[in-house]
């Protein structure tokens, strides 16, 4: 008797679970406002309806992108005439156990437990006579076997804590059972792979706004069927694009086009169904921008895989490394980034990555031996696989070696993460070199005199003509760039107009190629001075000259004391000539 009443607890505590977690469901009737009695045309007036009212493009506000997903999800289960038996027999589309269909007036779907005698117990269910489920098991009793997997006394703890040692293998602790419907075939709960709850749901709902914003042009290779729900997209076809997604996870995304609902999407882009759904790739393989390729071959698992491989990003470029250098344009501001790995092929992580990072970088890959090898040694790399990286100046840096991931969807993350920041370091030194050749680009460059510009430079239109001397390229150095900086300040720079009487311009001459020239100013021709500066007034015929140490800072009082008249001017020997 007591262990009757242990058996009759136990049912009733799993029934209140399983009841709790079934009212989680929505009813996907009051989704679309319609009876469970209505025929396909009302289901399918109430979704057009709905679907016009709450389509992303037309309804901006909060939560209708939710809804709108929740209206097309419930449309494709109804509108689909073995998905809606499944449904109002089980509550699932796929066939699962649930504990809340049924029709008023039958016994509603509701499940209830009885006891077969001591030792065997069986869930029975009545489903409005549209089909009869039974879920059997037993309990062995102090020596038997116990097909929960659990004992009584740690009940609670199996639900949560996973399998002690019992038969079965579901979530629930080991409990398992088979469904009979009279639509023919059996659903067993029991197993990791079973039911909806356990299967991974890796298949997304696209639609213009989705593709616009997540897929056209960002770099990631998506597998896409199209459909309508008039075309049943059959149960095998989701569960091979399930496990695509599963074991191309961070590589590939998997999503479904309904054609019914974004039919101009669909014809737009050439992916509208014929007679039954059609699968797509949509890739970078071919070019710089995305396209969809269309699979057409047979619906198997290795041959829909293999495809998929073929289609993803090939952006890396596949090189030597004994002859590898890489080259940068004068403009070519975006860093390179190389992966050394003993793989044959370009890994499928590295491939990946080429493809959203395309615009960003440029990729290599290169198939070594082992570290011993000297190319790998001349790099730096002290283990393998290893990322190298250049910088657009041509800096090159170890970003990783010994490169060890789980996963390609954690690869992908992590790696990225390490693609960002050389990224954000190559902009901030190609700024450094910007800002260097704009400082460099901005030193006014000072002429040499000649015969052919003497007169624009030191002509009778000049006020005043400010030269620099030098005998030796240490000293022309110097002096063009005294020259250069002072030029450029508002002291020396006092150009208001063309005919300003305070206007300098500047030059350079070579005291060992112009000696008769610097002879017209004094006939020494400051034989002893490396350097010097002469402010030569062409309309008067005289000059001044500093021939002290020459900084900057001289320089400058040099010219002001020049323009203020506070400086002694002589005349010169004779007008001056530039040979």
């Amino acid at each position: 008797m007591n262990v009757v009443l242990k058996i009759s607890a136990i049912a009733l505590i799993s029934l209140f679970i399983f009841a709790a977690e079934a009212k989680k469901s929505a009813d996907l009737y009051k989704i679309l406002g319609v009876d469970r009695s209505a025929s396909q045309r009302d289901i399918q007036r109430a979704f057009h309806k709905l679907s016009l009212k709450y389509h992303p493009d037309k309804n901006k506000e909060k939560g209708a992108q939710q809804k709108f997903e929740e209206i097309n999800n419930a449309y494709e289960i109804l509108s689909d005439e073995q998905k809606r038996k499944n449904y109002d027999l089980y509550g699932d589309e796929k066939g699962g156990p649930s504990f809340d269909s049924g029709n008023p007036g039958d016994s509603g779907g509701y499940t209830y437990f009885t006891s077969g005698g001591p030792g065997q117990s069986q869930w029975q269910d009545m489903g409005g006579g549209q089909g009869e489920r039974s879920f059997s098991f037993s309990f062995g009793g102090p020596s038997g076997g116990n097909a929960f997997g659990f004992g009584l006394n740690d009940i609670f703890s199996n639900f949560f804590g996973g399998n002690n040692g019992g038969g079965g293998g579901s979530q629930f602790g080991g409990f398992g059972g088979s469904t009979k419907s009279k639509y023919g075939g059996s659903h067993s709960s029991g197993g990791p792979h079973s039911g909806s709850k356990t299967s991974p749901k890796t298949i997304r709902a696209v639609n213009s706004k989705v593709f616009e914003k997540e897929i056209n042009e960002k770099g990631m290779t998506w597998l896409l069927i199209s459909y309508t729900p008039s075309k049943t997209l059959p149960q095998q076809y989701q569960s091979i694009l399930e496990e695509i997604g599963n074991s191309l996870k961070g590589a590939l995304k998997v999503g479904k086009i309904n054609c019914e609902i974004e039919s101009s999407f669909c014809k737009g882009h050439k992916l509208y169904p014929q007679r039954a759904p059609r699968l797509f790739v949509y890739s970078f393989i071919t070019s710089e921008s995305g396209s969809f390729a269309e699979y057409t071959g047979d619906w198997d698992l290795k041959s829909l895989k293999s495809f998929c491989q073929e289609h993803l990003p090939r952006f890396s470029r596949r090189v030597s490394l004994d002859n590898f250098s890489p080259s940068f344009g004068a403009e070519e501001k975006l860093p390179r980034v190389m992966l050394l790995s003993t793989k044959k092929d370009t890994p499928v992580i590295w491939r990946t990555l080429s493809g959203l990072y395309r615009k960003r970088l440029i990729f290599y890959d290169a198939q070594v031996r082992d570290v011993s090898d000297p190319a790998v040694k001349r790099m730096g790399v002290s283990s393998l696989p290893a990322i190298v990286g250049w910088l657009a100046n041509g800096e090159r840096q170890i970003l990783k070696d010994g490169v060890s991931v789980k996963d390609v969807e954690s690869a992908v993350q992590e790696l990225g993460l390490l693609l960002d920041s050389f990224e954000k370091k190559n902009k901030k030194a190609a700024s450094t070199q910007t800002k260097k050749k704009e400082s460099e680009s901005s030193v006014k460059q000072i002429p040499h005199l000649t015969a052919s510009n003497f007169r624009d430079i030191c002509g009778e239109e000049n006020p005043v003509c400010l030269i620099g001397v030098f005998r030796s390229s240490k000293a022309k150095r110097k002096i063009e760039s005294i020259l250069s900086m002072v030029s450029q300040k508002s002291l020396s720079r006092r150009r208001l107009s063309s005919d300003s009487k305070d206007s300098i311009s500047y030059a350079l001459v070579d005291a060992t190629k112009q000696q008769s020239f610097l002879n017209a100013f004094d006939k020494t021709a400051f034989k002893s001075k490396e350097s010097f500066l002469l402010a030569y007034k062409p309309r008067r015929g005289k000059y001044a000259a500093y021939a002290g140490d020459l900084t900057e800072e001289e320089a400058e009082k040099f010219i002001g004391s020049v323009l203020s008249g506070d400086v002694q001017f002589t005349k010169t020997r004779q007008k001056p000539l530039i040979e």
